[in-house]
């Protein structure tokens, strides 16, 4: 049995060690074979020193691939063509993963049961919230990266988050590769590459589990903890929605539904209205969200033969996986 760790990375060499430090502690049966391939997605750091040191001390077990196309689906797409394994897990350079993480995610997919699995995301362990964001109404769950849906293990009914989730490799082969129209590259923040494939898996009724006990903690720097950082988000967010699942067919003009005007100017009031922080912060996001949604769906209409490409049964990026030799790099 053989799982690959893929983890791709951009720039940022000394949150990188980290993160592969954490991963080189993992406790796992001697029966399995596994790897963590390092993606450099064209990093002008140190990024290839730091994953050499990693090679020589853990003969083996360190493996390094230079993807130059920009793009995070292009690193993922790569990794996945220069690998034999029968799993794949997924895992980001700015996370600590426990010791029995890869063993938790991953051991659910040699079952039988199950072809994915997705384990639980949660904050460093330091971190505290500003009084205007609320952790219990979700919108700090995409920004802050948590997947947290408690301590029972149990079917998954959304997609899990890129940083902490596993496939069997057929599901690659059968569903495709991730779509290249999605995920973020140095200049454009649009994600949901991770989430358009597990929704594409769930759309197909294909089993994936939720493994509370495969913990990551991610990194929150102090970036991240702005209500600038959360507009820009949850506008790339909302972009990226409409350009995966397409603009809702309704009565339209120049492209965009009336509706989500309707529904701008609704969140608008209840901004306006609002006078606790955390709510009135959670109404602004829902104004930018539907401000994003309704330029993407503008922007789709101008360019009907391109909105047809993306929306097509087979979107940019989702090609059966070829088969390649496996070795590239160091390890």
């Amino acid at each position: 049995m053989r799982i690959t760790v893929i983890l791709c990375t951009y720039n940022r060499c000394q949150r990188l060690a980290s993160a592969l430090q954490s991963v080189a502690q993992s406790v796992m049966p001697d029966s399995i074979d596994w790897e963590v391939l390092v993606v450099d997605n064209n990093s002008k750091d140190k990024t290839p020193e730091v994953v050499a040191s990693f090679s020589q001390r853990y003969p083996r077990r360190f493996r390094y691939l230079f993807e130059p196309r920009p793009g995070k689906s292009n690193a993922l797409n790569s990794a996945i063509e220069q690998s034999d394994a029968e799993v794949f897990a997924f895992m980001d350079d700015d996370v600590i993963v426990e010791p029995a993480w890869l063993h938790e995610l991953t051991a659910p997919l040699f079952t039988g049961q199950w072809v994915g699995s997705g384990g639980r995301i949660l904050p460093e362990k330091s971190f505290s919230p500003p009084e205007w964001l609320s952790l219990y109404g979700g919108f700090a769950y995409g920004p802050l990266v948590i997947f947290d849906h408690g301590p029972t293990p149990g079917p998954l009914t959304e997609p899990p988050f890129g940083t902490n989730m596993a496939f069997r490799r057929e599901m690659f082969e059968k569903h495709g590769l991730f779509r290249l129209d999605l995920g973020p590259r140095p200049d454009s923040e649009i994600r949901n590459e991770d989430t358009e494939f597990g929704r594409r898996l769930l759309t197909a009724r294909e089993p994936m589990c939720y493994q509370p006990s495969a913990v990551v903690y991610h990194d929150v720097p102090e970036k991240r903890l702005s209500k600038e950082y959360f507009l820009t988000w949850w506008w790339a967010k909302s972009r990226a929605d409409i350009r995966e699942m397409g603009v809702p067919k309704a009565i339209s003009l120049c492209g965009v539904p009336l509706a989500m005007v309707r529904r701008l100017m609704v969140w608008t009031v209840r901004w306006m209205l609002s006078f606790k922080p955390s709510n009135r912060f959670e109404c602004k996001l829902k104004v930018w969200g539907r401000i994003a949604e309704i330029q993407e769906s503008y922007l789709m209409a101008r360019n009907s033969h391109k909105t047809h490409d993306m929306l097509s049964s087979s979107p940019p990026g989702v090609v059966s996986v070829r088969s390649k030799s496996r070795s590239v790099g160091q390890g």
